[in-house]
């Protein structure tokens, strides 16, 4: 078998049903979408969750919960991913960021204290657990909350 000989399997591909296009095609005047009615119009047809006047699921299901529109989204850094950085340095969210283990510098970050560290960082995030902040200062860093 060649690249030349190849060809799609038997009926897998179909020619488009084209309508509207005179009485010989089979398929002219109405154009396959009968006579009269909302369907049959230019631009017809009922909207998306539309019941024909029934009340609509979404409207018949209870709502329940709550969202609080000032709840504040964390980014998540444990203090074992801090291992990457060089001692001394000061780790920050733009830092965080280009390292790939933040999505975006503009978020807020909080360092949880998952993990063990070694080397003597001063990180500076927006929140800190008290395990996260016992293990960065016990290596010889610093954490500073903004």
């Amino acid at each position: 078998m060649r690249l030349n000989e190849l060809s799609p399997a038997e009926g897998a591909r179909k020619k488009r049903k084209r309508i509207g296009r005179g009485p010989g095609s089979g398929h002219g005047k109405t154009a396959c979408k009968g006579n009269k009615g909302q369907n049959a119009r230019s631009g017809g047809g009922v909207r998306p969750g539309f019941e024909g006047g029934q009340m609509p699921l979404q409207r018949r299901l209870p709502k329940r919960g709550f969202k609080n529109p000032f709840r504040v989204e964390y980014q998540v850094v444990n203090v074992k991913d801090l291992g990457r950085f060089d001692s001394g340095s000061v780790v920050e969210s733009s830092l965080l960021e280009q390292a790939g283990l933040i999505r975006s510098s503009k978020s807020p970050v909080k360092l949880l204290g998952e993990g063990d560290i070694a080397s003597a960082v001063t990180v500076r995030v927006n929140r800190a657990s008290r395990s996260a902040i016992e293990k960065v200062s016990g290596a010889g860093g610093s954490v500073e909350i903004l």
